[in-house]
């Protein structure tokens, strides 16, 4: 989870993946950094406000520029 819950806030579950990682997994070749897992879909928490929050929050720990892609982002019952 990337913050604990404040009031107000809400649980959104984020899926992303890599897709310099998915390309380079295709080759069967490797990334120099990131995992081979990034290849496929990871589902993250985040706690936000809303979902322009949600994405804005992971946009920060996995950035676009490094090929990061959120798929999804839906709001969780947790």
């Amino acid at each position: 989870m990337l913050h604990l819950p404040n009031t107000g806030h809400k649980m959104f579950e984020v899926a992303i993946y890599n897709k310099k990682v998915r390309a380079l997994v295709k080759e069967n070749k490797s990334h120099s950094f990131f995992d081979d897992y990034w290849a496929d879909l990871q589902v993250r928490d985040v706690v936000a406000r809303n979902e322009t929050e949600a994405r804005r929050l992971i946009a920060e720990r996995f950035r676009p520029e490094d090929g990061f892609v959120v798929k999804d982002v839906t709001e969780s019952d947790y």
